[in-house]
């Protein structure tokens, strides 16, 4: 059995099943640098072949290009997972600006409008599955509903669930950078799966406090994501550059993650490898989802998963906390 698929698990409750490691697409849609068209399709075949079988991709990036390169790799396989996003409607651009402004290395011919009504997800998942080649998709989030609860209420969730009663999707959740709000979505709407970045991390375990025991409760299934938080525990060693959640890490957080750092190398392992598999001992954390540019990134990511860390790690871990 290859190696990301060692251990399957259930994902929502529609039937699905993933793997541990799942591939974050954002990087195939030009995040922070440009990605060549085969470069990209050649990160997805080696995934595909190294037994990685959920994808995630989403409008936001790169303005459509992630799913559009998504669905070229992909062609016509029916026997992987593959997420999108609905919240942020393509629209042609203004013209006025040549370069989009959100970290994505495209042109701004199209640009994103805030839309979490029902005819703004219906329409999102109809040019989805149009860019992804695909008239299935198995999981829909609604994507970065920050300031768009009541509308993500009233539009979004009702609309999802109407498409999985048609079976035009087979699950639907949330994705963000916050567990509060997720945690509200888990109680009050009958979502099955969430995505949480950054939020359940070696550096970051907040959301066990409050989003994972509600879906331990609720039978929701978690995807992991940022579990580098944005680049700081992505080092052996971080850097006085590093990143922590998309901003300059403060002296403290880069302090700690230092300190834990070399934590990791008293035991014979490293932050990265103890990153990835952090999550994964939570039993609502389902996947994990790496951003992947390169058939090199998989094959790096793939290895941090081979051999989890010696279990003696996690309490010396959590007494550094």
């Amino acid at each position: 059995m290859s190696t990301a698929r060692a251990v399957d698990r259930a994902f929502g409750r529609g039937g699905l099943r993933v793997a541990p490691l799942s591939f974050g697409a954002a990087a195939i849609g030009n995040l922070y640098a440009e990605v060549a068209d085969d470069e990209a399709t050649d990160a997805v075949h080696t995934a595909l072949a190294e037994g990685i079988d959920y994808f995630d991709t989403a409008p936001h990036y790169g303005l459509g290009l992630s799913e559009r390169r998504l669905g070229t790799a992909l062609g016509d396989r029916s026997d992987v997972v593959v997420s999108t996003k609905v919240g942020r409607v393509l629209r042609p651009g203004t013209g006025t600006v040549a370069q989009d402004s959100e970290g994505f290395a495209v042109a701004a011919d199209v640009e994103r409008v805030w839309d979490f009504s029902r005819d703004g997800v219906l329409r999102s998942i109809e040019e989805s599955l149009r860019r992804l080649g695909r008239d299935h998709i198995d999981v829909v989030y609604v994507h970065d509903p920050d300031e768009h609860f009541a509308a993500a209420m009233d539009g979004a969730f009702p609309a999802l669930d109407e498409l999985r009663r048609q079976g035009v999707i087979s699950s639907y959740g949330a994705g963000m950078n916050q567990s509060a709000m997720l945690t509200r979505f888990v109680r009050e709407t009958d979502l099955d799966v969430v995505l949480v970045a950054g939020r359940y991390t070696v550096l970051d375990g907040g959301a066990a406090e409050d989003l994972l025991p509600a879906c331990l409760e609720r039978d929701v299934s978690v995807a992991a994501g940022g579990v580098f938080n944005s680049g700081i525990s992505a080092s052996a060693e971080p850097g006085s550059d590093a990143t922590y959640d998309y901003l300059p890490a403060s002296p403290a957080i880069l302090d700690r993650a230092r300190r834990l750092a070399a934590l990791c190398r008293e035991y014979g392992t490293t932050l990265p490898h103890a990153a990835v598999h952090f999550p994964l001992r939570h039993p609502a954390v389902r996947t994990v989802l790496v951003g992947m540019r390169s058939p090199g990134e998989v094959r790096t990511d793939l290895g941090l998963l081979r051999t989890p860390p010696p279990e003696e790690l996690w309490a010396a871990l959590e007494a550094t906390s």
